[in-house]
């Protein structure tokens, strides 16, 4: 539904009708899958195969795997759908920009929030979330900044995230993998995804378009696998440091008595 609302709007926007004109029908469809788009189930499967647990974590990757598949599909349908009744989503000739980094700030934070929400999680939780997604923008656009690429940027900023999201959770009473999932949710491939899948359908089946779909998707998967090390990371190198912070508490406690 949602591609054939962003299908829809480009239409529009091709026929000069206002407000539609000039919208990135690809910033509409990444917003309305980012959410469908396995966050939980990629650090939760990561994480279980740094553990050792390899059974669950190969049935963590094929629920990743269906679930990724239920989304390539709906959106190829909705292209597809709106190719045969003659509405036709041209290809950007250039990358979706950022704005303002205020704006990023901004954007993060708000999604982080509704990942909450959407997750049923309380105030507390919420508020968490919001402040490490700020961290996640904040060690994303520094690396970016470094010239790295956004993969390396995605892992930098969701191991700043999961770290100091497990030294705190434990003081605040909050769950560190549901907080850390929500703050890099800002970092989701959405467009990368939508971007491949419409080169896709643009390439017709010749084998250089599907080349540079192909190229599209493996930007996007590299950059998930990304955000999944970075998060699995922080949580492996938070443990240690949050029981060692708690030792050196405990032990001041006793020297205060």
């Amino acid at each position: 539904m949602t591609t054939v609302v962003a299908v829809a709007v480009s239409a529009l926007g091709a026929a000069g009708i206002e407000p539609f004109v000039g919208i990135r029908p690809s910033i509409i469809v990444a917003s309305g899958i980012v959410l469908m788009l396995a966050g939980l189930t990629v650090v939760g499967a990561a994480q279980d195969a740094i553990d050792g647990f390899a059974l669950t974590a190969g049935g963590r990757i094929l629920d990743l795997t269906m679930q990724t598949l239920g989304v390539v599909i709906g959106i190829l349908v909705g292209l597809e759908l709106g190719s045969v009744l003659g509405f036709t989503m041209d290809l950007p000739d250039d990358p979706a920009p950022f704005g303002p980094l205020l704006g990023q700030f901004a954007g993060a934070i708000i999604i982080a929030v509704a990942v909450a929400v959407f997750n049923g999680a309380g105030i507390r939780i919420i508020l968490v979330s919001a402040l490490l997604s700020a961290l996640t923008i904040a060690g994303y656009s520094g690396a970016v900044a470094l010239n790295l690429h956004s993969a390396a940027a995605s892992a930098l900023g969701a191991l700043l995230a999961s770290v100091v999201g497990m030294l705190i959770a434990r003081n605040l009473h909050v769950p560190s993998v549901a907080v850390t999932t929500a703050a890099i949710v800002p970092l989701v491939p959405g467009v990368a995804v939508f971007q491949g899948l419409l080169e896709m359908v643009h390439a017709a089946g010749t084998s250089t378009g599907m080349l540079f779909a192909g190229g599209s998707l493996i930007d996007a998967a590299v950059i998930g696998i990304g955000l999944a090390s970075g998060a699995s990371l922080g949580l492996y190198l938070g443990t240690p440091m949050r029981a060692t912070l708690a030792s050196v508490a405990k032990t001041r406690a006793r020297v205060r008595r």
